[in-house]
């Protein structure tokens, strides 16, 4: 019975067409200068490092704390992550 199964094409309209091409917009690769690649970990964790510092000499903003500690773990997090992408075997 399956092989009575004949494939029709689908039309798609505009919008599902556009759809398609932004809906995987996370997994696209991009092209970066062999510095900025070689660089990006580096200023995610300097980023990090650098806004869990600055939560030390907030002293009245009290509402700026808890955005600068999730943005510094966020960096944190991302900068080990991509590093530690980076420096995985490719046969592992």
């Amino acid at each position: 019975m399956s092989g009575l199964a004949v494939e029709k094409s689908v039309d798609l309209s505009d919008t599902q067409r556009a759809s398609r091409k932004t809906g995987n917009i996370a997994a696209t690769k991009i092209w970066l200068p062999k510095l900025i690649y070689d660089a990006l970990p580096w200023f995610y964790l300097t980023a990090g490092i650098a806004a869990f510092l600055a939560t030390v000499y907030i002293s009245d903003w009290f509402w700026v704390l808890p955005h600068y500690l999730v943005f510094s773990v966020a960096c944190l997090q991302l900068g080990l992550s991509v590093y530690l992408r980076r420096r995985r075997r490719p046969d592992a």
